[in-house]
């Protein structure tokens, strides 16, 4: 049987430099976050729109992935869409319930330069 095509393709976020912060990121986590947060990603590729517990707005253009991981620790991954793409921008280790504003600022930064 085939697999049913992607809705949206996960395109990393890279610096002017040529880095890719959140590549980077998940190649810093052990293999058993990085494999949780990709089956996340993939949700969101091939089930889009998909809601909570997996992705959850926050606002301006934003979304995020969202990951139980082991030992009681939550990964987030915020993304934006644009044609067709989610745009990976930061990810990292929730240790409050509210998103840090800096995180999201990041994300704000890194969206806008994503824009055609």
């Amino acid at each position: 049987m085939a697999r049913a095509p992607k809705i949206l393709q996960a395109r990393f976020y890279h610096t002017p430099g040529g880095a890719e912060p959140v590549r980077e990121w998940l190649k810093g986590l052990d293999e058993e976050d990085r494999r949780q947060i990709g089956i996340d990603i993939r949700k969101v590729e091939f089930g889009w729109p998909i809601g909570m517990p997996t992705c959850k707005p926050l606002g301006r253009g934003l979304w995020e992935v969202r990951t139980d991981l082991c030992s009681n620790r939550i990964a987030r991954v915020i993304f934006a869409i644009s044609d067709g793409e989610m745009g990976l921008l930061h990810g990292f280790i929730k240790k409050t319930r509210k998103t840090p504003d800096d995180d999201l600022k990041l994300a704000l930064k890194r969206k806008k330069e994503m824009e055609p």
